[in-house]
Parts: structure tokens; C-alpha cells; sequence
């Protein structure tokens, strides 16, 4: 019980911007976490977004200032992947992809990846006056699954890189497992509780799926296997992916 508390304190410690106990942190195996990670943003997220509607703030603004806070609990830190790997596609030459992602300076492609991702956030958010609390929990589970599926399933390219300890301690089909099963337990309680959300639960917990594979896929198509900037992307524009979809399902 002890080393999963560290692990999940690590968790917490690497993905997010979060105060935790920085002492006899375990960050093998960290990536199992990743969905519980996303849940506990939502879950943050959600309430802030009730405390701003409470307040009367418009639907506009709120959905800005949540994909704001959003992008201060991560510390920017799939967005920054985002980034780099859309400077990295701008590159014909597959064989250089991977140093100009390894340069520190945006490119322009990846400014444009940027505000691509946190504009179709902010909108479709936008356009979810009901079921918002439901569609984050979803976006934000099912894009970390996502990055688990890249780790699990495709290649590393940077034994050196940042993202290299998620290669440790690898357990597949317990990794891969967790995260599906806390969403759907999720969705069964929600479903619950308001049973006329039946359709959004099963085109989201669907189409998290679906997305969550083909972006993890299509980076490995791309680059020819996985770095932790990859992993990032396969975050973000899952996230982004999802929450549209959303705006399909309301």
C-alpha cells in the first residue's frame, strides 16, 4: 500500500503543477496513474466551473478561464509536447523529425498546434451547457489511457529522453486495464443518476476509445514509434478530439 501511494504521489508530482510531498517519491510505473490523474483535474476543473456559473459568469468566459486552469495544473506540460511534435511533422525529412523536436524554441507550426488545441477546447466547451462535468471526466481519463496504449504498445525513441521511466516497470494488461475500468464505473454511476444521459455516455466512453487508439497509432505512423513529446500530443488532441465530439452528443 505504501508504494502505491508513492507512485500516486509521483503521479501527481510529474503530471501536474499540483503541492505534493516531494520525499521517498516511486516513479516506476507512474503511467498506470495517468487516468486517475486526468479525473482528479476534471474533478477540479468541474468544481471551479460550478463556482463561476454560481457566479453568474458567462458560459464564454468560464470555458476560457477553465482551459486556462486547465493549462496551470499540468504546467503546460502535454501542450509543450503538442507543440514539439507539430514542429517535428513540419519536417518532410522523417530521419530529422526527431532534433528539431529536441530543439527548446517553437517553431511556427507548433504556436499554430497551440492555439489550435486550446481554441477548440475553449469553444467547445463552450457549447456544452449541460454535461460538462461528464464530458471533461471522459476527455481527460481517455487521453491519458491514450498515452498508456503508446507506451505499452509502441517503441521508444529516446532511451535518454524525459519519458524514458515510463518504460519501467511496464505490466500491460494491468496498465492498460485500470483506466478503462474506472471510466465505465464512472459511467454506470453516472448513468445512474441521470439515466437520460445514455447516449453521450456510450459516444464518449466509444469514441474515447476509438480516438484514444488512432492518435496513439498515428503519431507511431508518423515517427515510427513514441517519445514523451508524442505522448503529450496523444494527451492533447485526444482531449480536444473528445470534447468536440461531445458537442456532436449534447
Amino acid at each position: 500500500m505504501g508504494r502505491i501511494w508513492q507512485r500516486w504521489l509521483a503521479a501527481l508530482s510529474f503530471y501536474t503543477c499540483l503541492p505534493v510531498p516531494l520525499q521517498n517519491l516511486e516513479f516506476r510505473g507512474i503511467a498506470r496513474y495517468a487516468p486517475l490523474v486526468g479525473l482528479l483535474i476534471a474533478s477540479i476543473l468541474a468544481i471551479s466551473d460550478w463556482g463561476l456559473a454560481a457566479l453568474e459568469m458567462p458560459i464564454l468566459t468560464r470555458s476560457a478561464l477553465m482551459v486556462a486552469l486547465w493549462l496551470g495544473i499540468t504546467g503546460g506540460l502535454h501542450l509543450d509536447g503538442a507543440m514539439d511534435s507539430a514542429d517535428g511533422l513540419a519536417v518532410l525529412d522523417k530521419q530529422r523529425r526527431l532534433g528539431v523536436m529536441a530543439d527548446s524554441h517553437s517553431g511556427a507550426f507548433g504556436v499554430m498546434a497551440a492555439v489550435g488545441l486550446l481554441g477548440l477546447k475553449t469553444l467547445a466547451l463552450a457549447d456544452l451547457d449541460v454535461h460538462r462535468t461528464l464530458a471533461l471526466l471522459l476527455a481527460l481519463g481517455w487521453s491519458r489511457w491514450g498515452q498508456i496504449v503508446a507506451i505499452v504498445r509502441y517503441p521508444y525513441l529516446r532511451p535518454q529522453g524525459k519519458g524514458q521511466l515510463h518504460q519501467l516497470d511496464i505490466h500491460p494488461v494491468g496498465d492498460l486495464l485500470l483506466g478503462p475500468v474506472v471510466l465505465l464505473g464512472l459511467s454506470l454511476a453516472y448513468w445512474f443518476l441521470w439515466p437520460e444521459s445514455s447516449l453521450i455516455l456510450v459516444g464518449l466512453n466509444l469514441g474515447g476509445l476509438a480516438i484514444a487508439l488512432a492518435t496513439a497509432a498515428w503519431f507511431n505512423h508518423q515517427f515510427g514509434g513514441h517519445t514523451g513529446d508524442t505522448y503529450g500530443a496523444t494527451v492533447e488532441w485526444t482531449e480536444a478530439l473528445m470534447l468536440c465530439l461531445a458537442t456532436l452528443l449534447v
